[in-house]
């Protein structure tokens, strides 16, 4: 067998569920070390580590790193397919199959995708919302990783309703997010966004609807929506006249989704009494808090903190918010999601590696274990016998850049690349 293990990659793409593999001469990512050994792959599951060969197809690995395949809790960079430029829109299906070779060719095996349902007409609406479900249910026989929705829902789009309701009782089981984008894009620019009080707080500070900067500052949500400023300033003002029927509306989407069983998150949170209104509701999770105080006060109350992988790939956030490396240092940070660029989960670890933020073992959960965790999901996200062979396997010379080489979902070969010339793997 040739020593750069190339035609092994090339042969295992023609590998099934069922048929029996067995992954040798990798690193192999446990929980609390990494070790070389064998892993055995049978039906889909893990079924033993450092077991005898017993007739399995010998998938030689030296030199590389085999670790869970990542979980993503939240992306939306499906848009960038679905809307490559402003106003853009290509056919659904041909997006989300791109999509789809995206997320296994960076080690992606369950992907939620932050599918906002909005007010607002285009890219982030209800119509195309209903579109995406459809087109996932459609297309799942043809799909290579777990897609599953993220119902990051716009809480005053009231129209999103039964399409939350249609979900919850699919076949695959989303996740709720609680997002208000409205208040945020009517908050008066004197108070800095991540200071910004309790969305629901009758002192709430709004900008001025009529002056030239907000129409200004509408311009790009209005080519998102496929409309002008003017008219989406108009909308907008509609919208907010809904709002003293906010709380109670949400309170009859938490309850849906108590009823479903589902994970639910807040977006954004920028208070305290914002992340305890939603969590007593049910959402343990709070997605992007916005500053140190609301961090502190998930952790302190036991749920699951997120931030972007970009923020930690890129050493800060773009919208001056923590930075992702300093709260895994400080203990307020448990997931680092794709957010809107899927290469950013492995590139926010090997950040966080070179920067001594912690070792690989330490740090992989933060893509793998912890978001599958809170996203109910125990059946993946480690190796160990008896857990789906959701695995990826990876090209890292010490010091240089990670490459994905091959990703398996439930033991299928998902993705499968060779280097150009030899591999330096040592």
């Amino acid at each position: 067998m040739p020593d750069d293990g190339a035609p092994s990659l090339v042969r295992d793409l023609s590998l099934s569920g069922p048929e029996p593999f067995v992954i040798e001469g990798a690193s192999v990512l446990l929980p609390d070390r990494a070790e070389q050994m064998a892993v055995r792959v049978e039906g889909g599951v893990i079924t033993g580590l450092d077991m005898a060969v017993d007739g399995a197809r010998r998938v030689p690995a030296p030199g590389m790193i085999l670790a869970p395949a990542m979980v993503d809790i939240h992306g939306d960079a499906f848009e960038r397919q679905l809307m490559p430029r402003p106003g853009v829109m290509l056919p659904m299906e041909a997006a989300l199959l791109e999509t789809d070779r995206q997320l296994a060719a960076n080690g992606i095996a369950t992907a939620y995708h932050a599918l906002t349902l909005s007010w607002e007409p285009g890219l982030r609406s209800v119509a195309t919302g209903w579109e995406m479900f459809r087109a996932l249910s459609a297309l799942a026989p043809r799909l290579t990783v777990e897609h599953r929705l993220q119902l990051r829902w716009e809480t005053f789009c009231h129209e999103a309703i039964p399409l939350i309701e249609a979900a919850l009782s699919g076949p695959v089981r989303p996740s709720i997010a609680f997002n208000d984008h409205t208040s945020m894009a009517l908050l008066h620019p004197d108070t800095p966004l991540q200071d910004r009080p309790f969305d629901h707080d009758p002192a709430f500070p709004v900008v001025d609807m009529d002056s030239a900067a907000f129409l200004e500052k509408m311009d790009a949500r209005a080519k998102r929506s496929h409309t002008t400023p003017a008219a989406f300033v108009a909308q907008i003002r509609e919208i907010w006249a809904r709002r003293p029927s906010v709380p109670g509306v949400i309170a009859d989407v938490a309850a849906l989704g108590r009823a479903a069983g589902v994970p639910m998150l807040s977006h954004d949170d920028s208070r305290p009494e914002t992340r305890r209104f939603y969590r007593d509701l049910g959402a343990r999770t709070s997605e992007f808090p916005m500053n140190m105080a609301t961090a502190q006060a998930a952790r302190d109350a036991g749920d699951a903190i997120i931030f972007g992988a970009p923020n930690a790939a890129r050493g800060g956030s773009h919208l001056g918010s923590p930075g992702a490396a300093d709260m895994i240092r400080a203990g307020l940070c448990d997931i680092l999601a794709s957010d809107y660029y899927y290469p950013a989960m492995l590139g926010a670890v090997a950040r966080l590696l070179s920067d001594g933020v912690g070792t690989l073992a330490q740090l992989w959960p933060l893509i793998a274990a912890n978001p599958a965790r809170a996203s109910g999901l125990h059946d993946r996200g480690t190796i160990a016998p008896g857990l789906r062979a959701d695995l990826v396997l990876l090209d890292w010379p010490t010091g240089a850049t990670p490459v994905v080489r091959q990703t398996w979902v439930q033991g299928r070969a998902a993705y499968g690349a060779i280097a150009s010339g030899p591999q330096s793997l040592g």
